[in-house]
């Protein structure tokens, strides 16, 4: 898994990542992380361990690594110097300049725009008094001038490539840093890499990349190019569709669990009706021959919905350690108070979408609701709401002991005394304990606020409607 520690983790970027762990993990395969940091200018010491500490939350791990190109540059400089000398590659002086006026003059031929290979057949003389001029040198991989390259893809199957279009390239810049179609290529060889997963817009490297097998004798892995991820309408996925990181949606509340079974669907399914699927299950199930062509669409709606279903299937003490887990992570005030957290949770695990809809589906629970406007309309505008509020709270009021099930007998018993059904008298009683129509049980919410505070409560109500 060769991430670039130059950001966050985009969810394209996780996604391959989880494709390689699942299809390493399902078949005894071993998983190496490697940071791609070669681009020194972008790459930073914090991104490389805040990816350590997502792959770490979202429970992707590996067996060996993490590998940094910019502490193996000696290997790759070695190889480069044995590949010259077995004239598999060639030091080129050709300058940037001259560069440009080649490329303009194969343009205006209507020749491919690659290198001519002008220092590949250059005799050493020349070579030698180029280098005496003190030009600086990068290095190329002399690659086929004539021919095919093809390959068996996992998941596009016969791709073939046209040698001539391809041109030599460089695998050693002159300041003896590798280029990424030296470094990745040769590093999934020296780490015994079989199969290469990866999106499909690094397959144009494929050829390049796979001269080095040939070079250094190396036996080639299998390739399986992985569709691209797009937004709800279709296309390629960026800011615009809203969250694109990992970490947007953890501290939304989605659970790793969750994440992890969604990011398995883009791209990819079991069949064509399972959605829900566990860790293990994924492991087991997970085939490279399933893999769509298409490209695969990433739903933020999809994704909450599945985040809901995960929320639903934990055990209650599972789910309570999610939440507290947020909370803190989110530095809610909320966190401070574990135990009441602890007794919400039940009410609103039925509910939820996400963790980050807490504080506002239980938050009345911790101190006075702020009353949503729309919802607060509708009591006002409703003629029977003061009578309603009036008779709950006289019910409520000689209720012993305060308990949801006694709660419940007695809101009943004023609706049969209203001659109301129980929603009409229960949408003012709601909205006056938890400030707002949507909440949890009203039965339970009732019982935790505790009698004082929900009598208190309804006479706000009924003293701000006048009554």
């Amino acid at each position: 898994m060769p991430p670039s520690p130059t950001g966050l983790f985009h969810v394209g970027t996780v996604r391959t990542m989880l494709f390689n762990w699942l299809f390493a993990r399902g078949r005894g395969g071993k998983v190496v992380l490697r940071f791609e940091d070669t681009d020194v200018a972008r790459s930073t010491e914090a991104a490389v361990e805040h990816a350590e500490a997502v792959l770490r939350w979202l429970g992707i791990d590996w067996d060996d690594g993490p590998y940094r190109q910019t502490q193996r540059y000696g290997l790759y400089q070695a190889a480069a110097e044995d590949l010259i000398a077995q004239g598999k590659a060639y030091r080129c002086y050709c300058t940037e300049a001259e560069l440009a006026e080649e490329r303009a003059r194969r343009q205006a031929d209507g020749r491919p725009l690659v290198y001519s290979g002008r220092c590949r057949h250059a005799s050493a003389g020349e070579l030698e008094a180029l280098a005496a001029e003190g030009r600086p040198a990068v290095v190329r991989l002399a690659l086929p001038e004539s021919g095919t390259t093809v390959i068996e893809d996992v998941v596009h199957g016969t791709v073939e490539w046209d040698n001539a279009l391809q041109g030599d390239h460089v695998i050693l810049r002159p300041d003896g840093s590798p280029t990424y179609q030296f470094a990745n290529p040769f590093d999934d060889i020296a780490m015994g890499v079989t199969y290469v997963i990866r999106g499909e817009d690094l397959m144009p490297s494929t050829p390049r990349q796979l001269a080095l097998y040939r070079a250094l004798d190396a036996p080639e892995p299998v390739f399986a190019h992985l569709p691209m991820v797009l937004g709800p309408d279709k296309r390629k996925l960026s800011k615009r569709h809203g969250a694109i990181s990992v970490e947007e949606f953890r501290d939304a509340g989605v659970i790793a669990d969750a994440l992890v079974n969604y990011l398995a669907l883009v791209g990819w399914s079991f069949d064509d009706h399972t959605n829900f699927m566990t860790r293990p299950e994924l492991i087991e199930r997970f085939t490279l021959e399933r893999v769509t062509k298409s490209p695969g669409v990433f739903d933020p709606e999809k994704l909450e919905w599945l985040n809901g279903e995960h929320l639903r299937a934990l055990a209650p003490g599972a789910f309570v350690k999610e939440l507290q887990a947020y909370l803190v992570a989110a530095a809610s005030p909320l966190a401070d108070r574990p135990e009441q957290v602890a007794e919400a949770a039940p009410l609103v695990q039925e509910k939820m979408r996400v963790l980050g809809q807490f504080p506002r589906l239980a938050g009345f629970l911790f101190g006075p609701p702020e009353r949503d406007p729309a919802a607060w309309e509708k009591v006002v505008k409703d003629e029977r709401a003061p009578a309603s509020l009036r008779a709950a709270r006289e019910a409520l009021a000689g209720v012993d002991p305060w308990a949801a099930e006694a709660i419940e007998a007695a809101l009943h018993a004023a609706c049969e005394r209203q001659g109301v059904k129980p929603r009409v008298l229960f949408m003012p009683v709601r909205v006056a304990l938890t400030g707002s129509t949507v909440s949890p049980g009203l039965y339970e919410s009732l019982e935790l606020v505790g009698r004082d505070e929900s009598l208190a409560r309804l006479d706000a109500a009924l003293t701000d409607l006048g009554d």
